[in-house]
Formats: C-alpha cells, structure tokens, sequence
C-alpha cells in the first residue's frame, strides 16, 4: 500500500528530499495492469516476468482475482498486479463478476502506476475511456498499452487512422491530464514490451515530482505578467502564492484574493503552464484554490 508520510510535506531541505527519495525507492513500485476481458494482460505480464506466472487463452475471464506477483527490473522491486477483466456494468451480473470489478477499483486506486492495456484491433472504446478516467480520477499514473500492434502492421495507412483517433479520443476526453504516454507492443511475440518498463518508470518519476515554493513563486509571477487575471468588480484579481502541498499526483494550493471569480479559463492556462513549465506530462496534477487569511478579521471580532 503507498506511504502517505511523504507526500504531506509541502517543503523539504536537499537532505529531507533525498532522504524521502532514498524510502521511497526501498518499496516496490505498485503496477496494475487492468483492461477489458481478453485483451492480452495476463500474456503481457508472463511476458515481463518471463515466465508462465498466469494461466492464459482465448476465452474472455480467465482472471478472475487480483494476482500480485513480487518481482524486478534492473535491480528495483515492482509488485505486479493482473486484474480480472473489467467488463461495462449491464454485462455485470454474477455476484462473483462484481466482486472482481469491485476488486479491480480497489487495485487501482492503491497503485502507483496503471497499465491500461488496450486491444490494436478494437482499442478506445467506451469502457477503454471508462477504465482510463477511473486511473486519473483516483490520481493514480496512467500509461496506455497497445496489444496486438503485429495485426496494425499488415495496413499501415490503416494503422496510422488508429493511432491518431487513439491520441485524438485521449486528448478529447482527458482534458487535465496532456500526452499520455502510449506503448505499442505485442504479448504474444515479445516486440516493443521492452519500452513499457522504462515509460512505466519515467511516468513515476514525473508523479513524483516537487517543485520548490520558491521557484513555483517566481514561475507564479511570470504567469501575472505574461497573462494577467481578469477583473472582478472593477479590480485586477490578485495571485498571491502558491505551493505544492503534496505529489503523487502533484497538487498545488493556489492563494487567491477572489477565488471565485477567477474562472475556469483562467485555472486551465495555469495548470496547462504548469504542465508544461515544469514538466509534468501524461500524469494528473491538481490545482485548488483558496482566499489568504485575513489578518485583521480575528481582531476585529474581539472588538465587537
């Protein structure tokens, strides 16, 4: 289960941060691999372990509970979890199929990084998108995984549709969350699953991520100028500080004198910058916003 004690320090020293880095790389990293039913994700993790850990073929739900397997990759431990396919919900009947979706949320929502692992032939479905938008709403790290790539090379004009409709669904429906780290792969032969572990890493690393109080103030300042706030009641909105409060996913508090009437716009250009200033993309980050504290108020309530 991930620590929390780490991720509630919105300021660290160098030696607290290397400190923390030091525990956290002492855990396994938590990677679940969840998609729909016969998508290839139990050949997928036999694959990168390298042996035959899953009983695997061709009929649909052949998993039906979590597997946790220990195991690692270049020297750092990964607790691989395979999960029962995760079927829409008209489809689940059985009291033994919802215990295996229920147990499937329950894996995602503990896990550091989740491989939603899609079919090449019929990927991004709706229940594709459901899966995926479950990943970001619970703050985990997302990395899609094409199986069955092999098929798509025989129509190359065909495959290069199916790729960009996957980027342009992604994009369409994960506003907050920019270029989700996409690897194209086959279970079954072994071909490009050598990309998966290092996009897996790399997204974790970025996960990770703490930007400096200091830093996120000056980049804070630079956004006043470049795009000012808009007005509210005849006055310029004020961003008065901001801090990270927290990571995995990273998550800022923003101090505002008029939260409210900021707007939507205005936090998306922010969170967007964000993204992209400090290097934060493919994973969730989460920005709030509250009013500073008035100094005075206290004071003039004893006064009454």
């Amino acid at each position: 289960m991930p620590e929390e004690d780490e991720d509630d320090k919105a300021e660290l020293s160098e030696e607290e941060q290397a400190a923390a880095d030091a525990e956290l790389a002492k855990r396994p990293l938590l990677l679940a691999i969840v998609g729909r039913p016969n998508v290839g994700k139990s050949t997928l993790l036999n694959r990168l372990v390298g042996e035959e850990r899953m009983l695997t073929g061709p009929e649909a739900g052949i998993t039906r509970d979590s597997i946790r397997v220990e195991w690692s990759w270049k020297g750092r431990a990964v607790r691989l979890v395979d999960t029962a396919g995760m079927r829409r919900r008209s489809r689940i009947d059985a009291k033994l199929e919802a215990a295996s979706v229920a147990d499937t949320l329950d894996t995602i929502r503990l896990a550091d990084v989740v491989v939603v692992v899609l079919d090449a032939a019929d990927m991004m479905e709706k229940q594709d998108l459901a899966v995926a938008g479950r990943v970001i709403e619970e703050g985990r790290a997302l990395v899609i995984a094409v199986n069955k790539t092999d098929l798509l090379a025989q129509d190359r004009s065909q495959a290069s549709k199916q790729w960009r409709k996957l980027r342009d669904r992604l994009e369409a429906s994960f506003a907050q969350v920019k270029d989700v780290p996409i690897v194209g792969l086959s279970a079954l032969n072994g071909r490009g699953v050598d990309k998966l572990l290092p996009t897996v890493f790399e997204t974790y690393k970025i996960w990770n991520t703490r930007v400096p109080t200091p830093k996120l103030n000056r980049w804070l300042r630079e956004m006043e100028t470049l795009h000012p706030p808009p007005l509210a009641h005849g006055r310029r909105i004020r961003l008065r500080f901001m801090t990270q409060i927290k990571i995995r996913p990273p998550t800022f508090i923003l101090s505002v004198s008029q939260p409210q009437e900021l707007g939507d716009d205005y936090l998306r250009y922010l969170m967007n910058r964000l993204r992209d200033d400090f290097g934060l993309p493919g994973v969730p980050i989460r920005l709030a916003m509250r009013k500073p504290n008035n100094p005075y108020a206290s004071r003039a309530r004893k006064q009454r």
